[in-house]
């Protein structure tokens, strides 16, 4: 009996959570005289359940991601042909997910349309398929619940909220201002996750350059020790082009009033 198939029991059953010591089975078999039929059967059926249990993992990441199930936005339905520069494979090897194992943060930079949300989104979902937790939400949305938390007294619980998921998505930088309170707050919660073992990252999106970020925030000294830490090692992706949105839009000219009356010759 090749060693290998008991390698994959032992892996199904860590993965399922029962407690198989690695000689435990072979020892049985032996004893119990499986024949290799018996033992391939129940490593496919174990193999089957782990897979099972993965996927529900993945399923349950996925719904409280808060990124977009219908419709999701993927690596494998971004249209990476339509960006060029020299440093295009910077940007069509993020699936492979070093970043977040690098524990360095990622930004898209850009104007309307070229992409960037559904790359943060894709990267997320990916994430979330390797059985990492992300969270998504929009800086605007941020700002409404540090806002809601501060009033209710729960600070501190929404900051550790946002520092648990490994990749913490924050979209549209730019699109509202924080208040000096809501700054600091911001700052808080950047260092925590900076200080954050294992692996994870932060993403940003925003149609303005990180120079301008502080048209958005009240408080210098903490934006600037927060952008510190953003930046400090980060990965920052500048996309420049036009939108792809309404691609495949159709124009149809028509025109009303009353209708020309026909001449009769």
């Amino acid at each position: 009996m090749n060693e290998s198939i008991f390698e994959k029991i032992t892996a199904s059953a860590r993965i399922l959570g029962i407690d198989l010591y690695t000689a435990a089975f072979p020892q049985f078999a032996y004893e119990q005289n499986l024949s290799e039929e018996n033992i391939s059967v129940l490593a496919q059926t174990l193999e089957h359940l782990a897979t099972l249990k993965n996927q529900s993992v993945v399923d349950t990441l996925l719904r409280l991601s808060r990124l977009p199930q219908k419709s999701p936005k993927t690596f494998e339905n971004f249209d990476f042909g339509r960006i060029h520069g020299k440093s295009v494979e910077r940007l069509k090897n993020l699936p492979a997910l070093t970043a977040i194992h690098a524990h360095k943060n990622l930004a898209f930079i850009g104007p309307h349309g070229v992409g960037k949300t559904h790359l943060a989104m894709a990267y997320g979902r990916a994430c979330c398929q390797k059985k990492m937790k992300a969270y998504f939400l929009k800086a605007s949305e941020l700002n409404e619940r540090l806002t809601n938390a501060r009033r209710l007294d729960r600070t501190g619980s929404m900051i550790d909220f946002l520092v648990k998921p490994s990749c913490l998505i924050i979209d549209e930088i730019g699109r509202c201002v924080f208040d000096k309170e809501n700054t600091r707050l911001f700052f808080d919660l950047i260092d925590r996750r900076y200080s954050r073992e294992g692996s994870n990252c932060m993403i940003f999106t925003s149609n303005m350059q990180p120079d301008t970020w502080s048209d958005f925030f009240t408080e210098d000294s903490s934006l600037l020790c927060a952008l510190d830490r953003i930046f400090d090692d980060a990965s920052v992706f500048i996309i420049k082009g036009d939108s792809y949105r309404g691609k495949n839009l159709e124009t149809f000219k028509l025109q009303a009033g009353n209708p020309q009356p026909q001449v009769t010759l």
